[in-house]
């Protein structure tokens, strides 16, 4: 196919990436908030199809069947399969099934399983064409993949969302979304260790804004407290964490806070990444391929451990405006170019 489309439907943002003869020309990202109703799909699809246009073919990859809207993933699957078919109608849809390759629309529910939450997956094998031996990550705004990429293939040990997460290959931790009341229990703040609020607060987001370290375009929810995003603002949000106003303490010591966080994530990232290395299946030489939008700090976790780091984009032919974009949304530029290279053969 030469012109193609790849979807990623997540629980809190549409991606999409456009495919014209191989290269990506276009890639977009916007929010879709599935737990407000399964009608923000179709108000995030409209607006995704706006700045990205159509194509004949589409190929989809989902994780928003976790979604509250669902009793279970597999009617998730399910339900997700019947509105992107509608909204792409009368184009051609298949759906990413892993390790099955691409189902039509009357084959996903035998597929439901493997369609489940498999973007990662797409964008490991993708980075396996590419990369013979590679540790693959993909830091979004919600979670982190690590998966170790071994003789062109992905080598988790998980498939499932519940498999991934025990074996340290899906950490519950991102650039902006991850709620700060889920990370540390006791901060270090005016000489004393303090508990934290058990409330949804602040995030990571106004973390990485004080730190000046938010990507642009990786916030694009709305704050904690529903109020603007900035660095004053951020900052009293974090000093309710610790039951504080945002004026009882100069910035420095917010901003210290604030990087006492951003290493508390770093250490949770590289808990599990240091559990899959210790299975000894890459060599030392092995890079580190980062992706996502926070793919940022897995630029700083591969210094920590001295790897090499290669940026998901430097793998794909992207003209020069769709790059950064392209590589933000990893996965649905890999099912694009998966298909692409499937369906044109």
């Amino acid at each position: 196919m030469q012109n193609i489309i790849g979807w990623d439907v997540g629980g809190a943002h549409l991606k999409a990436a456009r495919v014209e003869n191989g290269i990506i020309t276009q890639a977009v990202q916007v929010p879709c908030p599935l737990w407000l109703g399964l009608g923000e799909l179709d108000r995030a699809f409209t607006d995704a199809e706006a700045a990205i246009g159509q194509a004949p073919f589409n190929a989809i990859t989902m994780t928003g069947e976790l979604c509250d809207a669902f009793a279970t993933r597999a009617e998730g699957v399910i339900g997700l399969t019947a509105i992107m078919v509608r909204l792409l109608s009368p184009g051609r849809a298949l759906f990413y099934a892993g390790r099955s390759g691409f189902a039509g629309d009357r084959q996903v529910a035998d597929h439901a399983s493997e369609i489940a939450s498999a973007n990662w997956h797409a964008s490991a094998v993708l980075t396996g064409t590419r990369v013979h031996t590679a540790l693959f990550l993909d830091m979004g705004s919600t979670t982190t993949d690590i998966i170790p990429v071994a003789d062109g293939q992905p080598a988790s040990l998980g498939y499932t969302d519940a498999e991934r997460l025990a074996h340290g290959e899906l950490v519950y931790s991102g650039i902006a979304r991850s709620f700060l009341m889920a990370g540390p229990k006791l901060v270090p703040f005016a000489g004393r260790w303090t508990p934290l609020m058990n409330e949804w607060f602040a995030t990571m987001a106004d973390v990485h804004r004080i730190l000046g370290q938010l990507p642009e375009g990786a916030d694009v929810m709305d704050a904690a407290d529903g109020r603007e995003k900035t660095g004053a603002a951020s900052r009293a949000r974090l000093a309710r964490m610790i039951g504080r106003d945002g004026g009882k303490a100069d910035d420095a010591a917010w901003e210290a806070l604030a990087r006492f966080f951003a290493e508390a994530q770093l250490r949770d990232i590289m808990d599990a990444l240091a559990l899959v290395l210790s299975r000894g299946l890459l060599h030392s030489s092995a890079p580190i391929v980062g992706a996502g939008v926070g793919r940022g700090v897995i630029r700083e976790l591969a210094a920590r451990i001295g790897r090499t780091f290669i940026a998901f984009d430097d793998l794909i032919e992207a003209v020069p405006e769709a790059r950064s974009k392209a590589c933000d949304c990893a996965p649905a530029s890999a099912v694009a170019l998966l298909a692409a290279a499937q369906f044109s053969a």
